[in-house]
């Protein structure tokens, strides 16, 4: 019986997200939150069902009251940040918002069955960046104070970096956190969005050349402490989000080419500086050589794919936990095993549906500082979906980066919901451009019996024209 309910409640789970997905490109289409609010109803209602049908799963397998309670736990919080957040920001994009929710539903309902308590450690992380980042739309309001300290937290993000190259803890193979007893905190994570803020303060004004070689050397300093550290993801992202911010304020697509050429070099450097870095692109290339040594990861999370299929084997009836850091870096393998390959796209589609509101938040925007910011964080968002998928499909090498808001981690939560509290301010001040601007046309039009008089007055003109005409004619 049980075995049944699980079957059917993996096809619902499918249905669920393909409609979800329908959903959040159809949201696309709206660039305002009023027009936004019905989509945004039906994408709520989805992501409930879609959860509760994950949990009760759960619940049958592990027939455990707490599990339960800890359904109802993630139902109240949810809830009560949607309100929440509607509440204290009345212009918020309403489909971000549920995108964040729907990620959080399925990171919950995958780490749940994986490691329970690895669920209520990550359920506690998000409550608490939920929390603490309500307030990031309101700090990034002040606009005068964003442009004065982005060049502080520039500094401070870059002195952070090279703390970890010294003391950092080693995980790997490379310096990624700093151990601070009780919690380990990975810099990265979070300089990241200083470093997305000091470039957009350098080219707010003026894109020179040497304001170019400035923002590039301190994109070459930033780089090479993550590459010193053996974080080559997350140097993959910093260089990505330099490339994006600066094609977009020249306008020449030579900019990406030499990025790209730039980039293919430094793999080759790293290739051959770093016994790490060897071993994973040798995981890659044939991840059957040494199928029970460095290609097990990588091995481990093709076959978990390969036998979830398209629909999936169900949740508790495939082996996830083969796969080495399934919690973390390779969670999708085991959402694509149990869940099925469908799930697995969908995902991939919102993550894109994600990306392109970003940059059509960051377009509709006036301001340099403001259109550079989105900009960039729609870069780094964008390459670390392509990072971590990629390197579990056996597309691109592994680099060990997170997928956001549903692999494991605490440093990645909390940047991912400041990313998204940044984009949220971003989207209310283009709403509030678009006011403005229909204000100011309505100011300066034509009162509507103005206009009548004047159309009238042209009928009159043509008329006598007319009657001019005849009267000269010979």
């Amino acid at each position: 019986m049980v075995d049944a309910i699980t079957i059917l409640c993996k096809y619902a789970m499918v249905a669920l997200m393909i409609f979800y997905t329908i959903g959040a490109f159809w949201a696309l289409r709206y660039r305002n939150v009023d027009d936004m609010y019905g989509c945004y109803c039906l994408l709520n209602v989805i992501t409930f069902f879609f959860h509760a049908v994950g949990f009760a799963v759960i619940i049958l397998h592990e027939r455990d009251w707490e599990f339960v309670a800890f359904y109802g736990v993630q139902v109240v919080f949810m809830a009560a940040y949607l309100l929440t957040y509607r509440r204290l920001y009345r212009k918020a994009n309403l489909a971000l918002l549920n995108h964040m929710m729907m990620f959080l539903a399925i990171g919950f309902i995958m780490l749940t069955r994986l490691y329970p308590n690895t669920a209520s450690k990550q359920l506690i992380m998000v409550g608490l960046a939920a929390i603490i980042t309500l307030v990031v739309p309101q700090m990034f309001a002040k606009v005068k104070a964003a442009r004065m300290w982005g060049a502080v937290t520039g500094i401070v993000g870059l002195l952070l970096l090279c703390v970890v190259l010294l003391i950092g803890r080693v995980t790997g193979g490379a310096k990624l956190s700093i151990d601070l007893k009780f919690i380990a905190v990975q810099p990265s994570e979070f300089v990241k969005i200083s470093f997305i803020l000091l470039l957009a303060v350098l080219f707010r004004e003026r894109h020179d050349v040497k304001r170019i070689l400035f923002a590039g050397a301190i994109t070459l300093a930033h780089v090479g402490v993550l590459v010193l550290s053996k974080d080559l993801g997350a140097a993959i992202i910093y260089a990505a989000a330099f490339l994006m911010i600066l094609f977009v304020v020249t306008r020449k697509p030579v900019t990406l080419l030499i990025g790209l050429a730039g980039g293919a070099a430094a793999a080759v450097v790293a290739y051959r500086l770093f016994s790490h870095v060897r071993v994973r692109f040798q995981a890659w290339a044939d991840p059957w050589e040494d199928f029970l040594g460095k290609g097990n990861q990588v091995g481990n999370s093709l076959f978990g794919m390969a036998t979830g299929g398209w629909f999936g084997q169900g949740l508790y009836h495939g082996k996830p936990t083969s796969i080495p850091l399934v919690e973390s870096d390779f969670i999708f393998a085991g959402i694509c095993e149990e869940m099925g390959g469908i799930i697995g796209i969908c995902i991939i589609l919102m993550c894109m549906a994600c990306m392109l509101m970003f940059i059509h938040v960051a377009a509709d925007l006036y301001l340099p500082f403001y259109k550079l910011t989105g900009i960039g964080l729609a870069t780094v968002y964008g390459v670390q979906v392509l990072l971590n998928i990629g390197g579990v499909i056996k597309f691109i090498p592994s680099t060990g980066v997170t997928l956001p808001l549903i692999s494991y981690g605490g440093s990645s939560i909390f940047s991912t919901f400041i990313l998204f509290g940044i984009m949220q301010e971003l989207y209310i001040k283009q709403q509030n451009e678009v006011e403005r601007v229909g204000k100011s046309r309505a100011q300066y039009a034509v009162p509507k019996r103005y206009q009548e008089e004047r159309t009238a007055g042209r009928e009159r003109t043509q008329e006598i024209r007319k009657e001019t005409e005849i009267q000269t004619r010979p």
